[in-house]
């Protein structure tokens, strides 16, 4: 009787582990959800910098060099997708329109905006743009200088952009029309808000002296050299303003860090630039170009 007693109890104390180990989560713990409650959830995406290649803006809807890097697509049920717009000096896009909208984010250059019917506006690095849907509208780079920015659109039904006609190079330098029998020459100059029709650097420095001097520099050097596309703007400038560097040229310096910023180069790289040259072109040139630079940063904030 003791042995059959004793077998009944073991049999019931099997019994009650195996009811409880056979329980949702008493394998993982109280309050730990089953594999089956979080096999849907997304997880955290991380695109790393570089990983995705740029491509070119097709011709079709763009004018000049314009270079595409995208950030990120639409993922639903998100419908924005976002990309780095790298366009080289007189590089712009064709007149369209967003059926949502799209937001501009200048993060580099000098560019421009306009919608139909309105006036150029200037932007520059830090400025935000708000397109409203379907606004028709272009931007571009500026004519002298290269212009980044990251655009940010939304789709409607799986589109996002309604491309129209090309901006013709007398819209973008916002000439009027010329009247029959005028001279070409008679249009009135650019009018474009935020920016003034001043006499370029060279102009100013030698005009009077050596208005040749000047013509030269206006035509060859920045209206041929500069405009060349074996190398962008911004890379142009830090050669440049790494090579008055090392020739110690400390006024030819201060228009060239200037153009620098401009041209997409940050303040940063500018100082690391110096920083490096102090080991190849010398601690003394290096000296006088950090107190050229810190004198040009104070003078002509960049906002």
């Amino acid at each position: 009787m003791k042995l059959l007693a004793a077998t009944v109890m073991s049999l019931s104390l099997v019994a009650s582990v195996f009811a409880q180990t056979s329980e949702p989560g008493a394998a993982s713990g109280a309050g730990t959800p089953s594999a089956a409650s979080s096999g849907g959830s997304q997880t955290v995406k991380i695109t790393r910098s570089g990983s995705q290649p740029s491509s070119k803006a097709p011709a079709e809807y763009f004018t000049g060099s314009v270079r595409v890097d995208r950030l990120f697509q639409a993922n639903d049920p998100s419908r924005t997708s976002g990309a780095y717009v790298t366009f080289e000096p007189g590089a712009r896009t064709a007149w369209h329109t967003h059926p949502l909208g799209q937001t501009l984010i200048v993060t580099a250059g000098s560019g421009r905006v306009q919608a139909w019917g309105g006036p150029i506006e200037e932007i520059r690095p830090g400025d935000v743009v708000w397109i409203p849907p379907g606004q028709k509208h272009w931007h571009g780079a500026a004519p002298a200088t290269a212009m980044t920015h990251i655009a940010i659109t939304e789709q409607l039904d799986g589109k996002s952009v309604d491309w129209l006609e090309k901006v013709s190079d007398a819209q973008y330098a916002n000439l009027p029309a010329v009247q029959a029998g005028a001279s070409p020459s008679a249009a009135a100059a650019p009018s474009v808000r935020g920016t003034n029709v001043q006499p370029t650097p060279a102009q100013q420095m030698m005009r009077e002296m050596a208005p040749k001097l000047a013509e030269l520099t206006d035509d060859v050097l920045f209206g041929d050299v500069w405009e060349r596309p074996g190398l962008s703007k911004r890379d142009r400038s830090l050669v440049t303003v790494s090579a008055l560097i090392a020739m110690y040229r400390p006024e030819q310096l201060r228009s060239h860090l200037a153009r620098a910023r401009d041209n997409g180069v940050t303040e940063d790289e500018l100082i690391e630039a110096i920083t490096h040259l102090a080991f190849y072109a010398g601690w003394p040139n290096a000296v006088t170009a950090i107190s050229v630079t810190k004198d040009v940063f104070k003078r002509n904030p960049h906002q």
